[in-house]
């Protein structure tokens, strides 16, 4: 168990640096946005390029913070119910929803993700719109954002049963 525990505060110290890092992507997605908005207004023009890069941003900071949220316990719960529940129960409440139905989920995702990526790196594939952006890096971010997600879910599912079996969990 100690083995796993510590591959789990790997996972979790590498989710914690990248939520925190694309955190500041929403600064960013904001300048952007911002810039746009006035371009738009004063000099009546606008770029596809910068309102599509809006939307990768928008996107990476959902997609790359999904297993920070996970991680630091700030996804939708139903507290009503769980806080009622002793530790050990909802620990087992975790693990199973987790194998249940958060992994297979993320695999569904990943396989039908990476042929979505996959073939639009193959055919090189841009938008649609003049001045737009590759849309394979886009579309990759779907593959990693759920990968990482993946990881968290195992690292939590590690931090469960080290609960379960009274270890305590050196990450928190």
């Amino acid at each position: 168990m100690k083995g796993l525990l510590v591959i789990s505060c790997g996972i979790d110290r590498l989710n914690t640096w990248l939520g925190l890092t694309v955190g500041w992507f929403i600064l960013l997605t904001t300048l952007v946005s911002a810039y746009n908005a006035v371009v738009r207004k004063v000099f009546d023009t606008s770029s596809n390029g910068l309102l599509e890069i809006q939307w990768y941003l928008f996107g990476a900071v959902f997609l790359l913070g999904a297993a920070y949220t996970l991680q630091q316990n700030a996804h939708v719960r139903i507290d009503v119910l769980s806080n009622r529940f002793s530790e050990s129960t909802r620990a087992w409440v975790d693990i199973l929803g987790h194998v249940l139905f958060t992994l297979p989920l993320i695999g569904f995702v990943l396989v039908s993700g990476w042929d979505f990526a996959y073939e639009s790196f193959r055919i090189n594939e841009y938008s649609a719109d003049p001045g737009g952006l590759i849309r394979w890096p886009a579309k990759a971010l779907i593959v990693v954002g759920f990968a990482l997600l993946g990881l968290q879910v195992c690292s939590e599912i590690i931090k469960k049963i080290a609960v379960l079996q009274g270890h305590p969990t050196p990450c928190q």
